[in-house]
């Protein structure tokens, strides 16, 4: 029987899928397929106040907060505090542009990070993938164009 330390959280590969499952980025994505996603997941423990990316850092990776608060910033700026089950950065899953705002640990945080290149290789291969990137950016797009028009 194996022992982890309360520090050191290890995720099985059934909590991986249903967390991918819970995300709207992921909804209509069959569980097989969550599971090859779930497959290429990186766990990352991040310290409070530890900095996880800053703006204008190439941006080759997306995270999923399984455990405590992100804080998004431009500066000293808040854009948002994100919480267990947001993501963020995955616009870079599709691009490699630099970030366009900072990201720091407000709180001790166990987060999941995938990578770009192995995300791609599920995407050519499974549809619905792709889509649910789409969509996730459609509906940005739009919530966008709403506060540009004062909406």
């Amino acid at each position: 029987m194996e022992h982890h330390s309360t520090s050191e959280t290890r995720l099985l590969l059934i909590e991986k899928v249903l967390l991918l499952k819970s995300l709207s980025l992921f909804e209509e994505t069959p569980e097989t397929v969550l599971a090859e996603v779930a497959e290429i997941l990186e766990e990352v423990n991040v310290e409070k106040n530890e900095p996880i990316f800053s703006d204008g850092d190439m941006a080759q990776c997306m995270y999923i907060i399984f455990k405590g608060q992100v804080r998004i910033h431009k500066g000293d700026h808040t854009l948002a505090i994100l919480k267990e089950n947001d993501f963020f950065g995955e616009l870079s899953l599709l691009d490699t542009e630099t970030r366009s705002a900072s990201a720091t640990a407000e709180t001790e945080a166990f987060l999941l990070k995938i990578d770009q290149e192995p995300f791609y290789e599920i995407m050519e291969s499974r549809i619905e993938v792709a889509k649910g990137i789409i969509k996730t950016l459609c509906k940005r797009l739009r919530e966008q164009n709403l506060k540009a028009m004062g909406k």
